[in-house]
């Protein structure tokens, strides 16, 4: 990721508010009184699922041979992604490492993401509740959802909710958008880095733009690994069953920051999602610069989950979509949260600062300060209630309206 030393927490979550996104060029680096070393390289851990799947993943390397990458000359465009899945079985199956091995590395060597020293953190060492190429469950086909990330984060910071969602019966497909991701691993260890940081509005217009078309191309290539065909640029192994698992008339999408104004604007251009979720991304690349989406609206289901800072009562890009919105939709405020509680973020932090203690106002320009665990649960329940209601048209009363089991979670209306 980029990080920027000398940013004000205050400033950082303004940054990542009005530039949409999180941007890892928002973030303030650790300094020497921010973090301290320990004698042992903290090993934090992601909490388990709650639906009744076990899970498996395993990764695709894609390549667009008919788009040129946006960011670099002369390069096709390529991605990674990580698909999640109920699985039939996980006996004999090792656990998914958190990141890969030169994304940890580079990691720590960049003093874990603004948090703390290099060797403070075993990223390395990090697993995912999810288990390595298991065989996949495809009794019945599986709804797919995708995952877009913020701008410059790893696709892996999702994967606390692409794990739950997949115990409760989805395909979950994350996606790495190359170039922004500092660094993207491919096969064999090669990383990409990141460009220069996005700071114009046609720089914020051509990434959005890219981010879309990848979202396309990555569709695309899940109806290829449907129809019985590996679309892995190295044609690695698949799990067994992969390609049945998936129920492509039934996709939703959903994404953080960045990666929220993906999915609205991916649901805007491409008929083929049914239903999305903006985690906290504006919907704007400058103040009077709005998304065609905020300014159009749409006509299929989507949720907006966002902050105190961000609903559609007090943000003009966010009422603009509202009010142009004829389809089903809600706002939801995870009210004392912060821009990253909808990153894995909020479970990884509260770790890290009882081994690290971080200064308070960077956790609260992080994850605000809502109780993490509540805060957990109740985004993997919403998100669940969401695409179980438009995907698979089961009645939860959970989307109606305010609930004692989820206390944080305010409606806007």
């Amino acid at each position: 990721m980029r990080l920027h030393a000398g940013v004000t927490a205050t400033a950082a979550l303004a940054l990542s508010l009005t530039l949409g996104a999180g941007t890892a060029a928002s973030l303030p680096t650790a300094s020497s009184s921010t973090a301290s070393t320990t004698a042992e390289p903290v090993r934090p851990a992601l909490p388990g699922p709650t639906g009744r799947h076990p899970v498996g993943t395993t990764e695709l390397h894609l390549v667009d041979r008919d788009r040129p990458d946006p960011w670099i000359t002369g390069q096709d465009r390529e991605l990674m992604v990580s698909v999640w899945y109920p699985a039939r079985t996980t006996s004999g199956h090792p656990r998914e490492p958190y990141l890969r091995p030169g994304v940890a590395r580079f990691a720590d060597e960049s003093g874990s993401f603004g948090l703390a020293r290099p060797g403070d953190v075993d990223w390395a060492g990090i697993r995912a509740p999810a288990v390595t190429s298991a065989p996949a469950d495809h009794r019945g086909g599986r709804p797919v959802v995708l995952y877009s990330p913020g701008l410059g984060v790893p696709r892996a910071f999702g994967t606390s909710t692409a794990v739950e969602l997949a115990s409760r019966g989805y395909v979950v497909v994350t996606v790495d958008h190359t170039h922004e991701t500092d660094p993207v691993e491919f096969p064999g260890g090669r990383l990409e880095r990141a460009t220069e940081p996005i700071d114009t509005v046609a720089e914020r217009r051509t990434a959005i733009r890219a981010r879309v078309a990848d979202t396309r191309f990555v569709l695309d290539q899940l109806e290829v690994l449907r129809a019985g065909v590996n679309p892995d640029a190295e044609g690695r192994h698949l799990p067994r069953g992969l390609g049945k698992a998936l129920d492509l008339e039934r996709i939703g999408m959903f994404g953080h920051s960045a990666g929220g104004m993906t999915s609205a604007e991916t649901m805007r251009v491409d008929a083929r999602v049914d239903a999305g979720v903006n985690m906290d991304g504006t919907l704007q690349y400058s103040d009077d610069a709005f998304l065609p989406v905020a300014q159009r609206g749409l006509d299929r289901p989507f949720m907006l989950m966002g902050t105190a800072q961000q609903t559609h009562a007090n943000t003009p890009s966010w009422q603009s979509f509202w009010d142009r919105s004829t389809g089903w939709k809600r706002d939801l405020s995870l009210e004392r949260g912060g821009h990253f509680s909808y990153t894995d973020f909020q479970t990884l932090l509260p770790t890290l600062d009882a081994h690290l203690d971080i200064p308070a106002e960077t956790l609260e320009m992080y994850i605000g300060t809502v109780d993490a665990e509540r805060s957990t649960a109740a985004q993997r329940a919403y998100l669940t209630a969401f695409f179980d209601r438009h995907l698979r048209d089961r009645p939860r009363p959970l989307l109606d309206g305010p609930s004692p089991a989820h206390p944080d979670i305010r409606f806007v209306s």
